[in-house]
């Protein structure tokens, strides 16, 4: 009876090491052959080097997790994508073409992680245009910094590791701009006022980039403008719905621009799984289970609140998985899995109180112009989706009648915006009066 966990960041590790602990089989699967997770990326030991924590940190953990799981004869690893999933098989990639396994899964823990979201601009898809998440892997893992200078914009904490990360290999920062407002992160104090930890790790990284770049909030990247690949970046104020405040656009020389309005969660193996989505992310029970009874869902695919609130979300739901399998009982692992539980639910406020603070304003369409791409895949203009408002019913019909979503990454990227700007493209279409 065997546990397959997906993902090997915090979360997944953790599950993988908590499942096999408990006595349960255990394989791991992850597409890369490093564990740690896309953010816990560290540089190759061929680079040789010395002091590899003051790029990485909190590496240490990672690798004493690490450790632990290649040193654990219950853990198998398997480097390799998961393709898709046929009832609780599981078909894993683990080289070009068809090769790959299929594993039967009794227990399913889906730790898939998440991506950052960017909201579309004109230029956005020229050469020199980043996530903030595809930056920060380069500096990190690979000491590779996207341009000599470059701009940082969206919303979110992270903003501020990428920012560090660049500026470790070199990079001259011209600016940090982030489009919330520091009255929403004061409205949550109460709230974030627990999580000691991450606001002493914040306080962090503002001390050790002051000086070192410039910062501003209520302001954003509005277009990229360049020929063959981006020389400007196009920057304005914007107000409480994040409309560019006329008057205060600036062009700023640069030769990249990395931007991430937040994180997304991985859902298309939970969607695959029949998994229950809500709000955006799994919905899962107290043991982390999913409405897919073998499907349990751990880290940032049931809200995004750290790297140690998914490493106990991993836990319990490794430890609940385990018991799935009868690999233990419940009563055997209630305590480490309740201890756990307690970190899960302050996690969940935190979580709660970060998607608040850093809610994406209302009305970001207003710095599109009607041939800004919104779905790169189909080279989906904007003006496609005002075009075909008036004549669909919902959003879903919308997109599909202009081909959003339907490229390769089948709206991994572009999904979520897309059906923001359909929902109000119809709101607003509905509440024109017809022509006469």
């Amino acid at each position: 009876m065997s546990v397959v966990v997906v993902g090997a960041g915090p979360a997944g590790m953790t599950a993988a090491l908590h499942a096999a602990r408990a006595g349960a089989e255990v394989l791991l699967v992850d597409s890369s052959n490093a564990l740690g997770g896309k953010y816990n990326q560290a540089p190759p030991e061929q680079f040789g080097l010395a002091q590899p924590q003051r790029i990485r940190r909190g590496q240490r953990s990672v690798t004493t997790l690490a450790e632990e799981i290649g040193a654990h004869p219950r853990i198998r690893r398997l480097a390799g994508g998961v393709r898709s999933l046929d009832g609780r098989d599981v078909h894993v990639r683990t080289g070009s073409g068809d090769a790959g396994e299929i594993i039967h899964a009794d227990a399913l823990v889906l730790a898939t992680g998440a991506h950052d979201r960017v909201l579309p601009f004109p230029g956005w898809e020229l050469p020199g245009v980043f996530t903030a998440g595809a930056a920060h892997a380069l500096a990190s893992g690979q000491r590779i910094a996207v341009g000599s200078r470059v701009l940082v914009a969206g919303t979110g904490p992270l903003l501020l590791p990428v920012t560090e990360s660049l500026l470790g290999v070199g990079a001259d920062v011209v600016a940090v701009l982030d489009a919330g407002s520091p009255a929403a992160w004061l409205r949550r104090a109460p709230t974030l006022a627990g999580q000691w930890d991450k606001l002493a790790g914040f306080a962090g990284y503002l001390r050790r980039l002051v000086g070192n770049t410039q910062f501003r909030t209520r302001a954003g990247v509005v277009a990229a403008v360049g020929e063959e690949r981006v020389e400007e970046a196009v920057v304005a104020k914007l107000d409480a719905r994040w409309r560019p405040v006329p008057g205060t656009h600036r062009r700023i020389p640069v030769d990249a621009i990395c931007v991430a309005h937040g994180l997304q969660p991985r859902l298309e193996l939970a969607r695959a799984a029949g998994c229950d989505i809500e709000d955006g992310f799994v919905r899962v029970d107290g043991s982390q289970r999913s409405s897919t009874p073998w499907v349990f869902a751990a880290g940032e695919a049931t809200g995004i609140a750290g790297a140690r609130a998914a490493a106990a979300e991993g836990a319990v739901a490794g430890l609940a998985a385990a018991v799935q399998v009868q690999a233990t009982t419940w009563s055997e692992v209630e305590q480490p899995a309740r201890r756990a539980m307690l970190v899960v639910r302050c996690g969940q406020k935190f979580s709660r109180a970060m998607a608040s603070a850093t809610r994406i304003g209302e009305d970001w369409n207003e710095w599109l112009t009607p041939q800004t791409v919104v779905c790169r895949c189909e080279a989906v203009p904007y003006q496609a989706l005002r075009d075909s408002a008036p004549a669909q019913r919902d959003a879903s019909s919308l997109n599909l009648s202009c081909r959003v979503g339907l490229g390769s990454c089948q709206g991994r990227m572009c999904g979520r915006n897309a059906s923001e700007l359909a929902e109000n493209l119809l709101r607003t279409s509905a509440s024109e009066p017809p022509v006469a």
